[in-house]
């Protein structure tokens, strides 16, 4: 008789959306990681706005929330 064999882990890239919003969040913050000692105050302030748009955006998606609030 053979060993059970264990069950492998989900897949963790199988959240297409997810992956993909969590790229651009990743992305916008090393660009304001790179960019911030020479950034002007609006593109502080549109920095910080998009930030929180992305991850509002991120929990959107990974909590199953089918639209952003309006």
């Amino acid at each position: 008789m053979s060993p059970p064999k264990a069950k492998k882990p989900p897949e963790r890239r199988r959240n297409r959306p997810l992956r993909e919003v969590l790229d651009d969040l990743l992305s916008h913050t090393r660009e304001i990681v790179r960019r911030a000692k020479a950034m002007t105050p609006a593109e502080q302030d549109y920095a910080q706005q998009r930030l929180e748009w992305l991850a509002d955006e991120v929990w959107r998606v990974a909590t199953g929330e089918t639209a952003p609030p309006e």
